[in-house]
């Protein structure tokens, strides 16, 4: 390896690549804010070592002739390479440039001037500089870009590098994930903080960063020759910057491994042909995993869900799935065929207390393991290349059970009943999603799954005190089990039932009384049933269930979600601050039952937050009806234009206690109906209600 070169070097006659295999651009605010930091804060005359740069060197006989890059390494002016290690941080390098190059141009003194014609410093354009670090213009009629830096072609990000970061013209629609989010991130961050630059220290500051940027951050090279494999070396480097994610770790530990088996063992054909499985894997699995690019999904959840579903569960937490994959399943020692010989050696014994010795223990005794010598590789080919398929089309339906909307493969019950685990929140059943949508393609055997998951879900854990881990190694083992075939949907659904049988009766009635301490405690807290942590959930599918009737929509999830700061709203219709209108209808009502009522379930109505804020404690008769200003413009909306549930209160003549124990029974009637709960009488479903009968008006009055 040679001394550090400056990036004003390294770009000599190279033109460097990103090769598909690799992930995208995944530096963020942390790591963009600690290269920007040791930018300016870099003293003169001093270096910042910025690591190693790792290059593979792609033989000119390689390079297609309608290759872009053709011509450059056609007459041995360039060479082409891909980039092994290092890609991140010359990525940020190019990100800053390009950004320093438009702020440049966006400066009032070189207004409509060309790019030859604004200068950096003394000697050297914006074009020169395009030139050196960016691409090269093919001369002649059909004159075309070849970047000295990009992406291999079938790389996700390599259009959106050329045409949104790099200007190119006649770029179209461009596809979009969370890497080409983070590349336009990076491109936004340095360009603000260089004009904020250029305000502070004027044009010689932006060069002094421009010749601190070229030459004095340096990097050692590192040339991969063709006989040395690319995944080895990878294999023992230490990353900088932004840490490798398990699932990086992992795809470059499987392609490792492909480099240690014999050729009797896997030809070179094969060879290439695993390697091969295991880019295309990977580079399936990062589309989905970024394919909602503002929410992008986390890698090592998929990555555990997926190793709960292949090999086994743990109750364990944290790392132990990448510590199985690793160390265990995947380790290099199960491919490794050296003769291993039995060498005695003498170890040190660590003192223990006498107290944690049991009599006549022999503690201190330890029998030497006998190793045997392995010969025959345990890990076959085609164990990896059978894992590496269920990754890659596991990753797809991962992605459905977050995003059903967007995946397009799924029929609109899939779509809605898996909107709605989202809604009411998956628990541990996440991965039971994946693996249901993986093996069964009948749409009607995924529905009926699912709504035994969300009747579940619902019933023990929205609706009795069960602790949320409840059943967890159960269901969690029996991903495997449904995988391999050895569980059919009607057994899991069987199993759901069974588990849910401590609170139904025999003859098949709920048991109410788990429910109602739980209702108990919340009245007690002065919350009731606005404490009740299903009943967003509950009201928005009551707001569904009239919708069967309608022609229109009234209300979406996405709609009372359309801000971090605005959230679901249960409004009480009997407000909590009760002004003199409102006290007289519940004139029959003593004060200190009074809040029951507000609390009860047929009280409250799910709307959104703008609508809640704008009612606030107004009489039920101005709640019902939009509010108009002088020249009748509307200036809120009010119940009877509003949801299906709004109407249907607003349909009431006046709000009271009679209005709200009918609503709230009839609220009640939908539960038994829609969860498949059916309450043992009357009495049963008043007491859920949480409200005694009204009393006289005298009594209320001397309360």
């Amino acid at each position: 390896m040679d001394e550090p070169r400056s990036l004003d070097s390294l770009f000599k006659e190279k033109l460097l690549r990103i090769p598909d295999y690799q992930r995208g651009y995944a530096w963020r605010r942390e790591q963009l804010e600690d290269f920007w930091e040791d930018l300016v804060n870099l003293p003169e005359g001093r270096s910042h070592y910025t690591g190693v740069l790792t290059l593979k060197e792609i033989p000119a006989s390689q390079v297609a002739k309608d290759a872009r890059e053709f011509w450059l390494v056609d007459d041995h002016s360039y060479r082409l390479y891909h980039i092994v290690d290092g890609q991140q941080r010359l990525t940020t390098f190019i990100l800053l440039l390009q950004a320093y190059i438009e702020l440049l141009r966006e400066l009032p003194e070189n207004a409509g001037k060309a790019d030859d014609a604004i200068y950096i410093n003394d000697t050297l354009s914006i074009a020169a500089l395009e030139s050196r670090f960016l691409f090269k213009l093919k001369p002649g009629g059909n004159a075309f870009r070849t970047y000295k830096f990009g992406y291999t072609t079938d790389n996700p990000s390599y259009d959106y590098m050329r045409y949104q970061i790099l200007g190119e013209d006649g770029g179209g629609t461009v596809v979009e994930t969370f890497y080409t989010l983070n590349l336009g991130n990076g491109k936004r961050y340095f360009k603000e903080q260089l004009r904020a630059w250029h305000e502070a220290e004027g044009v010689a500051g932006l060069q002094q960063l421009y010749r601190t940027l070229t030459k004095q951050f340096l990097f050692n090279e590192y040339i991969i020759k063709d006989e040395f494999d690319v995944f080895v070396a990878f294999e023992t480097m230490n990353n900088r910057g932004k840490s490798l994610s398990d699932l990086e770790l992992l795809k470059n530990r499987l392609i490792y491994l492909t480099t240690l088996y014999t050729d009797q063992e896997l030809d070179p054909a094969e060879r290439q042909d695993l390697r091969d499985l295991i880019n295309s894997a990977w580079k399936e699995v990062y589309f989905q995993l970024g394919r909602n690019k503002s929410k992008p999904l986390n890698d090592d959840d998929f990555l555990r869900a997926h190793w709960m579903m292949y090999f086994k569960f743990s109750r364990q937490t944290g790392k132990d799935y990448i510590r199985f994959l690793l160390d265990e399943q995947f380790n290099p020692k199960r491919i490794h065929r050296k003769v291993v010989q039995d060498i005695e050696l003498e170890e040190a014994e660590e003192q223990t207390s006498d107290a944690d010795l049991e009599p006549d223990s022999d503690a201190g005794v330890e029998e030497s393991e006998t190793i045997e010598p392995k010969r025959v590789a345990e890990l076959r080919p085609h164990e990896i290349r059978d894992y590496v398929k269920s990754l890659q089309s596991s990753s797809a339906h991962w992605f459905q059970t977050f995003y059903p909307e967007l995946s397009g493969d799924l029929t609109t019950g899939e779509v809605e009943w898996i909107q709605r685990l989202n809604r009411l929140g998956m628990a541990y059943f996440r991965p039971l999603l994946m693996v249901i949508l993986k093996k069964f393609k009948n749409s009607q055997e995924r529905i009926d799954s699912f709504k035994a998951i969300e009747r579940f879900i619902f019933v023990l854990f929205r609706m009795t005190q069960a602790r949320s881990n409840y059943r967890s190694s159960e269901f969690s083992n029996a991903v495997r089990a449904v995988d391999r075939g050895e569980m059919s949907l009607a057994q899991l659904k069987e199993r759901l039932q069974n588990r849910m049988g401590y609170t139904f009766t025999d003859s098949g009635e709920f048991k109410p009384d788990e429910f109602q301490l739980l209702m108990q405690k919340k009245f007690d807290d002065g919350q009731g049933y606005y404490g009740w942590s299903g009943l967003r959930y509950f009201l928005y599918e009551y707001e569904l269930s009239l919708l069967s009737s309608s022609r229109q929509k009234k209300l979406d999830w996405s709609d009372l979600l359309k801000t971090p700061k605005e959230t679901i709203s249960i409004e009480h219709v009997y407000p909590q601050t009760e002004t003199k209108e409102w006290a007289r209808a519940f004139k029959g009502v003593r004060k200190k039952d009074r809040e029951a009522y507000r609390n009860s379930l047929g009280n409250l109505l799910l709307l959104s937050s703008a609508i809640n804020s704008s009612l606030q404690n107004d009489a039920f008769a101005e709640k019902k009806t939009p509010k108009l200003s002088a020249d009748g413009n509307k200036l809120r909306n009010g119940y009877a234009d509003g949801s299906h549930s709004e109407i249907e209160v607003s349909r009431c003549e006046d709000w009271g206690p009679d209005e709200i124990r009918a609503r709230g029974t009839r609220l009640l009637k939908f539960l038994e109906k829609r969860w498949q709960i059916r309450l043992p009488d009357d009495a049963a479903r008043n007491a859920l209600l949480f409200i005694g009968a009204a009393d006289d008006d005298t009594e209320a009055e001397n309360a």
